[in-house]
């Protein structure tokens, strides 16, 4: 009797411990910080204060920007990701993409900071990719969605 439950014990936390684990295959998607905004005339007269990138890189539908700049830690620096609202037409078609960086600090520390962007609205209906051409970063991303 006592084996009996020992078994069902060791079972249940067999079960148990399988329902917690990841599926390989499944992609999780986390949430991205912030919603790329589509607006022309903003991207035509923003200006941006200066800022280098550090890394560039597209993860599900986000687009990851660290970028490095000189501050006292960062924590007031605001970031928007503008599209142009203008679609190019090439194969894959492309959008035009600038980052408007607002920095206030005086500081002569340099900061590096990241920060994530829903690129799922500049999705171009009936494909499946589009080029990004992000103003200020030398090269062009595919994103795939």
């Amino acid at each position: 009797m006592k084996f009996t439950k020992v078994l069902t014990i060791c079972f249940c936390c067999t079960v148990m411990f399988m329902n917690t684990q990841c599926d390989e295959e499944e992609d999780i998607d986390f949430p991205c910080d912030q919603t790329v905004v589509i607006e022309s005339g903003f991207y035509e007269s923003v200006q941006s204060d200066v800022f280098e990138f550090t890394n560039v890189q597209i993860s599900g539908n986000c687009l990851l920007l660290e970028v490095t700049a000189s501050g006292c830690d960062g924590s007031s620096w605001s970031m928007v990701l503008v599209d142009s609202g203008k679609i190019s037409e090439s194969v894959p078609e492309q959008r035009f993409l600038k980052l408007v960086f607002t920095n206030e600090e005086l500081c002569s520390a340099v900061i590096s900071q990241e920060r994530s962007f829903d690129v799922s609205p500049i999705e171009v209906e009936a494909n499946t990719e589009v080029i990004l051409n992000i103003e200020g970063f030398t090269e062009s991303l595919t994103y795939t969605y």
